[in-house]
């Protein structure tokens, strides 16, 4: 007679170092600092009845904090500990609709710096789940960058043409969140 004797062993959730989970704990605040920057932006719009531009900031914010929710579940599903550190308050004025999204543009570009940064210690930590989570990111930055630096542009076009801004502010009403952006 054979005795089969099965062992079960408990294997633990890959865990990954802590200095990738302290720096996407960082990047979670610098996404809620982004979807309070695109609030503030928002807020701005509509107290100049450019409701479109309020629109497009609303949904940017709604987007920054999908992203903060994607950084935090990873964290989770790495068996890390998410935590949600201060979140500093954001600029409430701009002198323009451009210098609005200038400095959106800029805060992209911000944020693109921090996404890289990830990338370079997931690298040097051999960590490739989270090169892998990474590249959503990195390729939702490009996306970022170009749709902020478009409008921008745009802007600058129309200069000081009232129905130019009336336009674009009719054209920006239409966005809407999309799924695929998360």
């Amino acid at each position: 007679m054979f005795i089969t004797f099965v062992i079960f062993i408990k294997k633990e959730k890959e865990m990954f170092t802590k200095k990738m989970e302290e720096a996407i704990n960082q990047q979670i605040v610098r996404e809620m600092y982004s979807s309070n920057l695109y609030l503030a932006m928002a807020s701005y719009f509509h107290s100049h009845n450019l409701n479109g531009f309020a629109n497009w900031m609303r949904v940017q914010a709604q987007e920054e904090t999908m992203h903060a929710t994607k950084f935090f579940d990873y964290i989770i599903s790495r068996s890390g500990k998410a935590k949600i550190g201060k979140i500093e308050g954001t600029p409430c004025e701009w002198e323009s609709p451009l210098k609005a999204f200038e400095d959106a543009f800029e805060h992209e570009k911000f944020i693109t710096q921090s996404i890289n940064d990830l990338a370079d210690v997931a690298l040097e930590e051999k960590d490739h789940a989270t090169m892998n989570m990474l590249n959503w990111f990195i390729d939702e930055q490009v996306e970022e960058e170009a749709n902020t630096s478009e409008i921008v542009d745009r802007l600058k076009l129309i200069a000081d043409s009232k129905s130019g801004l009336f336009m674009m502010d009719n054209e920006l009403k239409t966005r809407q969140l999309s799924p695929a952006t998360v």
